[in-house]
């Protein structure tokens, strides 16, 4: 059986947020959604659990992050190809979001990344070898 990522993610729009996601061609999971989260389905194994702020405290007595002075983590994503890389870059620019580097091509991988409405970093990547691999 494979292993399921739940990412919960505080945001601060919830509406704004879910409408971000979808307009990057993800859909929402119902079964777990509600008024305080919504189940973005990423993969049939990665997650991304956008909750209020306020559900979000309930997880943890710490502090949220203050994306907007720093970093709580990168998210990397694999894709299947680099036109899928530049696609959901261009993808999440039109719908609000932002980046702060340009493409990166190693040869055996091709990189990008953008920032969603809430400041959570996603890095996309696609690899043509796998480490160790001759190119």
């Amino acid at each position: 059986m494979s292993k399921q990522i739940f990412l919960n993610l505080p945001v601060s729009d919830l509406p704004k947020s879910l409408a971000f996601f979808k307009a990057l061609g993800f859909e929402n999971n119902p079964q777990f959604s509600s008024d305080s989260g919504e189940c973005i389905v990423i993969s049939d194994t990665i997650f991304a659990m956008l909750c209020t702020r306020d559900r979000f405290r309930d997880f943890t007595p710490k502090d949220i992050c203050d994306t907007s002075k720093a970093v709580e983590m990168l998210i990397n994503l694999n894709c299947e190809s680099r036109e899928e890389v530049d696609g959901l870059v261009a993808k999440a620019l039109a719908a609000g979001g932002s980046t702060y580097d340009k493409p990166e091509d190693l040869g055996f991988m091709y990189s990008h990344s953008f920032v969603d409405p809430d400041g959570h970093g996603w890095g996309l990547f696609h690899i043509t070898a796998t480490p160790g691999q001759q190119t």
